[in-house]
């Protein structure tokens, strides 16, 4: 991916200096939390369940860590950077073309936990947006697990892929789509909620989809075989994919991302199309077309 040089955005934050005293989750651990976070469809509201120590990193249970910034540190940061103003860039255009504004969001780097505005998070639940604080977190040795563990790609177009799904997220939360399976989750059953969550993420594969197809358009910055690389890595997380990992069994009832299969169809119809008039079918559509 031809990323460098690209315009960095102001809004990333790097609080991976912070070093939050009492988490100690680490190894297989961590890979356990992250493997049952993604199968349970991480909820950021509830993300204070998974912990066992109450203090955040800003609080007394942090402490600057004054050791210098590694290569490897500075190129992710400046990564996320750019990339997430790479979002900004072709959202903004989107948006103004549908005679609307486009507030972006802002991203956090993490290093083990983070306090944010839906709670406490430990770095092995994964990336995720916060809607309450409007930010997207991500703990960068994310992408380590998701090669090395989980079977996906360590491509940089890979990891731009996370990102944009992220967000994805954010831009659902500006267009309204994130209210409406809020409100489906308060009101119906567990497993009626997860059929929700499921379209809410494969929506935000395809918004990936569909960032990659302008971005592309507007910045030149495809190789090959970098598509190929978030294919892989959409397929590494499927829902049956993850569940038959952990457990050796797959329950449709509880998918709350989707299929590797779904999730691999939907990127590649965004990016193929780029067509955002098909956002709200992705809601209308029974659970055997998707």
């Amino acid at each position: 991916m031809r990323w460098e040089g690209g315009r960095q955005s102001d809004n990333l934050e790097d609080r991976r200096r912070l070093s939050p005293r009492g988490m100690a989750i680490g190894g297989g651990g961590a890979l356990l939390i992250l493997i049952v976070g993604l199968l349970l469809g991480f909820d950021p509201n509830q993300i204070q369940q998974l912990l066992n120590n109450p203090q955040g990193p800003a609080g007394p249970g942090a402490a600057a860590n004054n050791e210098p910034e590694s290569p490897e540190e500075a190129k992710s940061r400046e990564f996320a950077a750019t990339i997430l103003g790479f979002t900004e860039d072709v959202w903004s255009e989107l948006f103004r073309k549908a005679g609307k504004e486009y507030e972006p969001p802002k991203m956090v780097l993490f290093a083990r936990r983070v306090e944010t505005g839906c709670g406490a998070a430990p770095s092995a639940v994964g990336p995720f947006y916060c809607p309450a604080d409007r930010t997207v977190y991500l703990d960068p040795t994310f992408f380590t697990e998701l090669q090395e563990r989980l079977g996906g790609s360590g491509a940089e177009f890979s990891q731009a892929y996370v990102i944009t799904h992220e967000v994805g997220h954010h831009v659902q939360n500006l267009l309204g789509y994130s209210r409406i399976v809020d409100e489906k989750r308060q009101t119906n059953s567990r497993t009626e909620a997860n059929r929700w969550s499921v379209r809410l993420e494969l929506q935000a594969d395809y918004l990936a989809g569909v960032w990659a197809h302008y971005g592309q358009e507007k910045f030149n910055f495809i190789e090959e075989g970098d598509v190929a690389s978030a294919i892989q890595s959409a397929n590494a997380i499927g829902d049956d994919r993850l569940q038959r990992r952990a457990t050796g069994f797959v329950s449709p009832e509880k998918f709350t991302h989707g299929t590797s299969a779904q999730r691999v169809k939907w990127f590649r119809l965004g990016f193929q199309s780029g067509d955002l008039s098909r956002l709200k079918g992705i809601f209308e559509m029974e659970d055997d077309e998707l």
